[in-house]
């Protein structure tokens, strides 16, 4: 496939996940009803068996603090980002590390303007800042491996080591998102929220490096598929 037809696809998936995300802040934002209903059920179910189990409380505590904290994800874009400097793939670099930073800005600044409140317990077993809406690991995740997947399509990795990144990729935000909710911190709203603002970023990251190395002529490195589009 062109790489033409793949940027215009991958802005269209920018488009249909902003505007998902879109409506779900205005959803929350009004306080919807059945929306309410529903995260306050999860949670509340969540809450109990984590109350009971206190050895998978445990587990979920060090995956969410240490494995897919939000500073581990930013950790391996830098990386990501080190390892394309030393390369001299400036513009490349660049545009990973201003997409990890505007997903860090947005979902602050979203936080900050919704001030919503986190799910409040009798007897919690983790605690969390900021206000809830968007989820901050949420997010991250997506960012961290949605770009980290791009950047192995575009260097030509092979297809085994991109299944394997997906698959390590879909188990992390699947993964992070879950522990939110049994931990109580998250409703599951936030949650989907951070999902859907994340992939927007990417999206919008690889469709907007397209377009720019287009108009500048630059080959840049040699581009397979575009993770999720096309495919």
């Amino acid at each position: 496939m062109h790489p033409a037809t793949l940027h215009r696809r991958a802005a269209r998936a920018a488009a249909v996940y902003t505007a998902l995300f879109l409506v779900l802040l205005a959803l929350v934002a009004a306080h919807w009803g059945p929306l309410g209903t529903v995260d306050r059920d999860i949670v509340v179910t969540l809450h109990h068996s984590a109350v009971r189990h206190h050895g998978l409380t445990r587990v979920n505590r060090v995956l969410t603090d240490w494995c897919w904290d939000p500073w581990t994800m930013r950790a391996l874009l830098a990386v990501a980002v080190g390892w394309l400097l030393w390369r001299r793939e400036w513009r490349l670099a660049l545009w990973v590390a201003v997409t990890a930073a505007l997903g860090t800005a947005l979902q602050q600044g979203v936080k900050a303007a919704l001030g919503r409140e986190r799910p409040r317990w009798a007897n919690p077993v983790d605690s969390a800042h900021y206000a809830a809406f968007p989820s901050g690991h949420a997010l991250t995740a997506t960012v961290a491996f949605g770009l980290l997947l791009w950047l192995m399509t575009l260097h030509g990795a092979p297809a085994k080591w991109l299944r394997l990144m997906a698959a390590v990729g879909v188990v992390s935000v699947l993964g992070v998102g879950f522990t939110r909710l049994y931990l109580g911190v998250h409703w599951p709203s936030d949650v989907l929220g951070g999902w859907l603002l994340g992939a927007a970023l990417v999206y919008g990251a690889i469709a907007s490096y397209g377009c720019a190395r287009g108009r500048t002529g630059d080959d840049g490195p040699r581009a397979g598929p575009t993770p999720g589009v096309g495919q």
